[in-house]
């Protein structure tokens, strides 16, 4: 992402630290690409398992035109992080799915830059869009259902 629309991701995801202009000074020099900024304001974070992260993603993609944004974390995948809206990680349930909402920080790389550790697999578009709770949770039961049984014919 160049331009002027990783201009609009950074100040959208920027606006929830206690100091957005500090936040995009350190965060355009930090040589790691990527800032501290906590979850619960303008979005929640869902963080699955790698394994079924994914695949999550890619059932989510037939499902709507463009999720809201979605990291990856770790080496190899090892989980996937969908922004939700604000206050789902309180209400949703469950296994092996971490929940960042409120009063947790999320590692959020710079939108279009590439990182170590953790990138955009879907970079957020500073529209605010994001993944409706509801489908993110048939996209994982889908995946799940394909993980354990093989895809539909």
């Amino acid at each position: 992402m160049a331009g002027s629309g990783a201009k609009t991701a950074v100040e959208w995801l920027a606006s929830v630290a206690p100091d957005p202009d500090a936040c995009r000074w350190e965060w355009e020099r930090n040589p790691l690409g990527v800032a501290l900024l906590p979850a619960g304001r303008r979005w929640d974070v869902l963080v699955l398992p790698g394994e079924l992260g994914r695949p999550t993603l890619d059932v989510l993609s037939l499902l709507v035109d463009r999720p809201g944004p979605v990291l990856a974390a770790d080496v190899g995948d090892a989980r996937t992080g969908f922004f939700v809206p604000p206050g789902t990680a309180e209400r949703w349930v469950g296994t092996g799915v971490r929940n960042a909402g409120t009063g947790a920080w999320i590692v959020v790389p710079y939108p279009g830059w590439p990182t170590r550790g953790v990138r955009w697999l879907i970079v957020p578009d500073g529209s605010g869009t994001l993944t409706d709770p509801a489908l993110l949770q048939l996209a994982m039961h889908e995946a799940a259902a394909e993980i354990a049984c093989g895809p539909w014919k």
